[in-house]
């Protein structure tokens, strides 16, 4: 009996060194189950939004514009480094009500990036630093 894969839609916050790499090597997964809806970052000169633009993904600099999207978006990545974003991120999804949309931590990013295959490390190398 054949298993419909369910597609799941992420949206990345954050694009410096970590998000970037991590949007670039999502990417590659992309139709295997996998859509990147959405990114945010605050630094519009940041490489990672060219990154993301590449990709055709779209690009928020505030936090709420994926909030906005409610159900469009099953898994937001913080890769931010910032747990301050992380808690302003959480109160924004309770103030809207959407119960659906989950914040996966860096070291939920760190694990994905491992079962993907990732050869390299980790931007930041958390192996070294208890993740």
């Amino acid at each position: 009996m054949a298993v419909d894969k369910k597609k799941v839609n992420v949206a990345i916050v954050g694009l410096g060194r970590v998000g970037s790499t991590f949007l670039a090597k999502l990417a590659e997964r992309e139709g295997q189950g996998v859509s990147i809806v959405a990114a945010v970052e605050r630094d519009a000169k940041s490489a990672g939004v060219g990154v993301a633009k590449g990709k055709g993904v779209k690009v928020f600099s505030d936090t709420k514009d994926i909030v906005s999207m409610g159900d469009e978006v099953d898994i937001i990545f913080d890769l931010t480094g910032n747990p301050d974003a992380r808690k302003n991120l959480r109160g924004e999804l309770a103030r809207s009500g959407n119960q659906h949309t989950v914040i996966a931590p860096e070291v939920v990013a760190f694990l994905i990036w491992d079962l993907m295959g990732g050869k390299e490390d980790f931007p930041g190398n958390h192996k070294k630093s208890g993740y």
